[in-house]
Protein backbone atom coordinates (compact mmCIF):
# COMPACT_ATOMS: atom_id res chain seq x y z
CA UNK A 1 0.00 0.00 0.00
CA UNK A 2 1.32 3.42 -0.95
CA UNK A 3 1.21 6.25 1.60
CA UNK A 4 0.31 9.34 -0.45
CA UNK A 5 0.02 11.54 2.64
CA UNK A 6 3.63 11.20 3.82
CA UNK A 7 6.82 12.82 2.61
CA UNK A 8 7.66 12.31 -1.08
CA UNK A 9 10.54 12.75 -3.49
CA UNK A 10 10.34 14.53 -6.84
CA UNK A 11 13.32 13.06 -8.68
CA UNK A 12 17.10 12.86 -8.59
CA UNK A 13 18.85 16.14 -7.85
CA UNK A 14 22.46 15.00 -7.94
CA UNK A 15 24.85 12.08 -8.10
CA UNK A 16 28.16 12.38 -6.23
CA UNK A 17 30.80 9.69 -6.65
CA UNK A 18 34.27 9.87 -5.14
CA UNK A 19 36.75 9.54 -8.00
CA UNK A 20 40.47 8.86 -8.36
CA UNK A 21 41.23 11.85 -10.63
CA UNK A 22 38.74 14.74 -10.44
CA UNK A 23 40.08 16.50 -13.54
CA UNK A 24 40.03 13.39 -15.72
CA UNK A 25 36.54 12.45 -14.51
CA UNK A 26 35.25 16.01 -14.99
CA UNK A 27 36.54 16.06 -18.57
CA UNK A 28 34.92 12.65 -19.24
CA UNK A 29 31.51 13.60 -17.79
CA UNK A 30 31.57 16.94 -19.61
CA UNK A 31 32.29 15.17 -22.90
CA UNK A 32 29.95 12.20 -22.52
CA UNK A 33 26.97 13.97 -20.94
CA UNK A 34 27.53 17.45 -22.48
CA UNK A 35 27.56 18.95 -18.99
CA UNK A 36 28.74 22.37 -17.89
CA UNK A 37 31.31 22.63 -15.12
CA UNK A 38 30.87 25.31 -12.48
CA UNK A 39 34.08 27.39 -12.23
CA UNK A 40 34.80 26.63 -8.56
CA UNK A 41 35.35 23.80 -6.10
CA UNK A 42 33.22 23.00 -3.07
CA UNK A 43 34.31 21.65 0.28
CA UNK A 44 33.39 18.03 0.85
CA UNK A 45 30.91 18.41 3.72
CA UNK A 46 32.21 16.85 6.93
CA UNK A 47 35.55 16.20 5.17
CA UNK A 48 36.52 19.82 4.54
CA UNK A 49 40.15 19.26 5.59
CA UNK A 50 40.76 16.36 3.21
CA UNK A 51 38.36 16.68 0.32
CA UNK A 52 36.57 18.80 -2.21
CA UNK A 53 34.19 18.43 -5.14
CA UNK A 54 33.67 19.91 -8.56
CA UNK A 55 30.13 20.28 -9.86
CA UNK A 56 28.84 19.62 -13.34
CA UNK A 57 25.32 20.58 -14.43
CA UNK A 58 23.21 19.22 -17.26
CA UNK A 59 21.67 22.33 -18.83
CA UNK A 60 18.62 20.41 -20.08
CA UNK A 61 17.51 18.36 -17.05
CA UNK A 62 19.23 20.31 -14.28
CA UNK A 63 20.88 17.12 -12.98
CA UNK A 64 24.04 17.85 -11.00
CA UNK A 65 27.02 15.51 -10.79
CA UNK A 66 29.42 16.26 -7.96
CA UNK A 67 32.80 14.60 -8.44
CA UNK A 68 34.55 14.20 -5.10
CA UNK A 69 38.25 14.06 -4.32
CA UNK A 70 39.51 12.91 -0.96
CA UNK A 71 43.11 12.54 0.17
CA UNK A 72 42.25 9.19 1.81
CA UNK A 73 41.23 7.69 -1.54
CA UNK A 74 43.62 4.80 -2.14
CA UNK A 75 43.03 4.87 -5.92
CA UNK A 76 41.35 1.50 -6.28
CA UNK A 77 38.76 1.20 -9.09
CA UNK A 78 35.07 1.00 -8.23
CA UNK A 79 33.61 -2.49 -7.76
CA UNK A 80 29.86 -2.91 -7.39
CA UNK A 81 30.20 -6.23 -5.53
CA UNK A 82 31.29 -4.35 -2.39
CA UNK A 83 28.89 -2.59 -0.05
CA UNK A 84 27.76 0.72 -1.50
CA UNK A 85 26.58 1.84 -4.90
CA UNK A 86 25.83 -0.81 -7.52
CA UNK A 87 25.05 1.57 -10.39
CA UNK A 88 23.15 4.73 -11.26
CA UNK A 89 20.37 4.71 -13.83
CA UNK A 90 19.44 7.76 -15.91
CA UNK A 91 16.02 7.84 -17.58
CA UNK A 92 15.86 8.76 -21.26
CA UNK A 93 12.71 9.95 -23.06
CA UNK A 94 12.37 7.21 -25.68
CA UNK A 95 13.76 3.93 -27.01
CA UNK A 96 15.02 5.87 -30.04
CA UNK A 97 17.08 8.11 -27.77
CA UNK A 98 19.07 5.03 -26.74
CA UNK A 99 20.09 4.64 -30.40
CA UNK A 100 21.31 8.26 -30.32
CA UNK A 101 23.32 7.49 -27.19
CA UNK A 102 24.90 4.45 -28.86
CA UNK A 103 26.02 6.67 -31.75
CA UNK A 104 27.45 9.27 -29.35
CA UNK A 105 29.27 6.73 -27.18
CA UNK A 106 30.68 5.04 -30.30
CA UNK A 107 31.89 8.40 -31.65
CA UNK A 108 33.61 9.11 -28.31
CA UNK A 109 35.15 5.64 -28.11
CA UNK A 110 33.26 4.76 -24.91
CA UNK A 111 32.73 1.01 -24.55
CA UNK A 112 29.14 -0.04 -23.82
CA UNK A 113 26.81 -3.03 -23.63
CA UNK A 114 24.73 -2.19 -26.66
CA UNK A 115 21.02 -1.75 -26.16
CA UNK A 116 19.32 -4.53 -24.26
CA UNK A 117 15.57 -4.85 -24.74
CA UNK A 118 14.06 -6.69 -21.78
CA UNK A 119 10.49 -7.98 -21.71
CA UNK A 120 10.21 -9.74 -18.35
CA UNK A 121 9.16 -9.03 -15.66
CA UNK A 122 8.33 -5.64 -17.22
CA UNK A 123 9.40 -4.23 -20.59
CA UNK A 124 12.34 -1.79 -20.61
CA UNK A 125 15.47 -1.05 -22.61
CA UNK A 126 18.92 -0.25 -21.23
CA UNK A 127 22.35 0.83 -22.37
CA UNK A 128 25.19 0.29 -19.87
CA UNK A 129 28.70 1.77 -19.79
CA UNK A 130 31.33 2.75 -17.22
CA UNK A 131 33.06 5.96 -16.22
CA UNK A 132 36.86 6.29 -15.79
CA UNK A 133 36.59 4.88 -12.23
CA UNK A 134 34.63 1.84 -13.43
CA UNK A 135 31.32 3.13 -11.99
CA UNK A 136 28.50 1.51 -13.91
CA UNK A 137 26.16 4.01 -15.57
CA UNK A 138 22.88 2.94 -17.13
CA UNK A 139 20.59 4.75 -19.52
CA UNK A 140 17.06 3.34 -19.32
CA UNK A 141 13.77 3.77 -21.13
CA UNK A 142 10.67 2.16 -19.69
Amino acid sequence: MTDTNGPTITGIHHFSPTVRDVEASAAWYEKVFSMTRLPMTFAHHEREETGYAVLLIDPVSGLVIGLHHNEANMGEPFDEVRTGLDHIGFAVPSRASLDEWVAKLDALGVEHSGIRDITEPVPFSTLVFRDPDNIQLELIHQ
